[in-house]
């Protein structure tokens, strides 16, 4: 019985760890709706580690392909992630007209975008260290930017 105990507990421990270390970068969330009668309401939450452990396991060649095609936006991306995390809450956009709504913002260290319209809300959030691991990748792919 105490054998069995043990056992239960080191799984236990391990799921928790397992979890800790899946969610310590943030989730990815996209949320969309749409307000029309048979409309779409599509719903993905993704750990952002998901991001990292698939530019990782990318074939070297399908990611010096991607790094090629935005090589001249890696420095941007770059410098845009490094000053990102300088702002965790900020408001850079919010754009409203009769029918729309734009709102860009930095919350608790996430670059989120919501666009509402009549006929659509979309909801983005996305960890500003994703963007900084996806600049790494990609620069590491394309050696000399």
């Amino acid at each position: 019985m105490l054998l069995i105990a043990k056992a239960a507990l080191g799984v236990t421990a391990a799921v928790a760890l397992t979890t800790a270390y899946v969610f310590h970068e943030g989730v990815i969330r996209v949320d969309v709706d749409e307000s029309r009668s048979g409309g779409s309401h599509v719903h993905v939450w993704v750990p952002a580690t998901a991001v990292s452990a698939g530019l990782r396991l990318t074939p070297r060649h399908h990611l010096q392909e991607a790094a090629a095609q935005v090589r001249p936006y890696l420095p941007l991306l770059r410098e845009l992630s490094k000053e990102l995390q300088k702002y965790p809450n900020a408001e850079f956009v919010d754009v409203r007209d009769s029918e729309d709504h734009v709102l860009i913002t930095m919350r608790e260290g996430k670059l989120s975008i919501d666009v509402v319209s009549d006929s659509e809300k979309v909801h983005v959030a996305l960890p500003v260290e994703t963007i900084a691991d996806v600049a790494d990748r990609l620069e590491d792919a394309a050696p000399g930017i």
